[in-house]
């Protein structure tokens, strides 16, 4: 593509050199031009593109788009200054792989939880109505049945528009992409045209990254003020927040709720460890799914799908037929009668709602062990907050890793000690090694016992020092249990 095709509805400041040039793609790290690219220096949160401009052309760049025009520039490269260079990068992806956003039907979810739950049912209620959909997920990323390894809950602004150019190559009609706090700051939804947009919910998370609530919670509100009038926010007013989401959007408003009234409203009849029986909009069915928090991400779903022009029980139908989503409330029951739950849960929110499913389903006979850790080199606010949830809604819950990272892991559980009530001092344990700490709620655990393993859910490693290692929650207790005979 040449950069005046390229250029198409961008504004620039400043252009030096040819426009007819054609450029083989979009790169903005300098260490991935192989030749013949345009390099777009952009400032990151911990590097200046603009320091490695130089590197960039050494290595074939033939145009650089920036927002400093260097002071000494090559003759044979074409220079463009705009005005934001993280904005103009996804405006100029849209348009290199010629606007597949524009195409097909492209739902973005953001809040704090649900995402990928939503998301990912999202994709599985469309395959089974008969379409061929996308999926940008924190778990994976997926074209038709064609699977790719995740690398960012949102991957970067050329990245999306690859798969979404290549999900329209596949024949795919819809697209579901979870929309992340860190992807809105860093403009990696920029150019993107969304048909719905989702709000599940927000609570404390991510500080570390945004250093405050309110900027958190206004990094997630501008992804509805960028909607454009044809497009459709759905947000759920059992949230606080909800309604802040809206506040300036140009979208077609529609709401969702399990407590308040909505435009889509659902109910809990009937819940135990098997699933869920629902009404929604005086449509009763049963799912798999179980919890109110999967009952409120379902309701979601059933919403998108009747804002995109579907028949709500041709909806219902497809959402009865719906399996679990991996590492979300994944449920499994030892030979010895010991019951099991892995979910992600790693937020205050999260931890608290899925505790809250699992005691409103046991009869209270049952003891409720819960393992799990808060990750290293991430919020610390949150830490003493999930030792108060786990103390107080468990029997007895086990303290230990997560992902530490760079960070040692007794002194993450130190942190989320200072949270724990004096009354409920006897109700837990410290453990570091993950293995060990399920190891022991398997060990005190009796048949009928519930044991919660949070945190990580579907993934498959823990990271140490900077270092990858293999480690699966569901694995784990698998092995454990055979090797204990339990």
């Amino acid at each position: 593509m040449n950069l005046t095709e390229l250029f198409q509805r961008i504004p620039t400041l400043q252009t030096l050199g040819r426009m007819d040039l054609d450029v083989s793609g979009l790169v903005f790290d300098s260490r991935r031009v192989s030749g013949g690219e345009a390099y777009v220096a952009v400032r990151g949160t911990k590097a200046d593109g603009h320091t490695f401009i130089d590197a960039a052309i050494e290595k074939g760049a033939v145009a650089v788009i920036c927002e400093t025009l260097p002071e000494h520039r090559k003759d044979s490269v074409t220079y463009i200054q705009v005005k934001d260079a993280s904005k103009a990068l996804g405006q100029l992806a849209s348009n290199f792989y010629h606007n597949p956003s524009e195409k097909l039907a492209l739902v973005g979810v953001t809040g704090t939880n649900g995402k990928t739950s939503v998301c990912t049912l999202l994709f599985d209620v469309f395959q089974e109505m008969g379409f061929r959909c996308a999926l940008i997920s924190t778990v994976e990323y997926r074209i038709a049945d064609q699977v790719f390894p995740s690398t960012h809950t949102t991957p970067d602004v050329v990245r999306i528009n690859e798969i979404l150019a290549e999900a329209l190559e596949q024949g795919c009609d819809y697209a579901f992409m979870e929309v992340s706090s860190h992807g809105i700051d860093q403009n990696r939804t920029e150019g993107l045209c969304f048909r719905v947009a989702g709000f599940t919910n927000i609570t404390h998370d991510h500080l570390d990254y945004h250093q405050s609530f309110e900027h958190y919670l206004k990094t997630k509100k501008r992804f509805f003020d960028t909607l454009d009038a044809s497009a459709v926010a759905v947000t759920n007013t059992d949230d606080k927040n909800g309604s802040i989401m809206l506040q300036n959007t140009k979208a077609r408003k529609v709401s969702y709720a399990m407590k308040a009234l909505a435009d889509y409203h659902g109910k809990v009849l009937e819940a135990d460890f098997n699933g869920m029986l629902l009404n929604f909009n005086g449509k009763e069915f049963w799912t798999t799914l179980t919890g109110k928090f999967n009952a409120s991400n379902l309701l979601l779903v059933f919403a998108i799908a009747s804002q995109l022009g579907f028949d709500e029980s041709e909806v219902i139908c497809a959402l009865s037929r719906l399996r679990r989503v991996n590492g979300r409330f994944e449920t499994l029951k030892s030979p010895g009668g010991i019951f099991f739950v892995v979910d992600y849960a790693h937020t205050p929110d999260a931890l608290e709602n899925v505790l809250d499913s699992i005691n409103e389903i046991r009869t209270k006979n049952e003891r409720l062990i819960t393992v799990f850790g808060c990750g290293g080199d991430r919020d610390h606010a949150k830490r003493p907050e999930m030792g108060k949830i786990a103390t107080r809604k468990s029997t007895l819950a086990v303290l230990t890793s997560d992902n530490p990272r760079s960070e040692n892991p007794s002194a993450i559980i130190k942190e989320i000690e200072q949270g724990i009530e004096p009354q409920y001092f006897s109700k837990y344990t410290a453990i570091p090694d993950r293995k060990e700490a399920i190891k022991m709620a398997i060990k005190f655990a009796e048949p009928k016992d519930i044991i919660l393993v949070a945190g990580k859910g579907h993934e498959t490693y823990q990271e140490i020092e900077g270092q990858r290692h293999h480690f699966d929650d569901r694995e784990v207790i698998q092995e454990l249990l055979t090797l204990m005979g339990k």
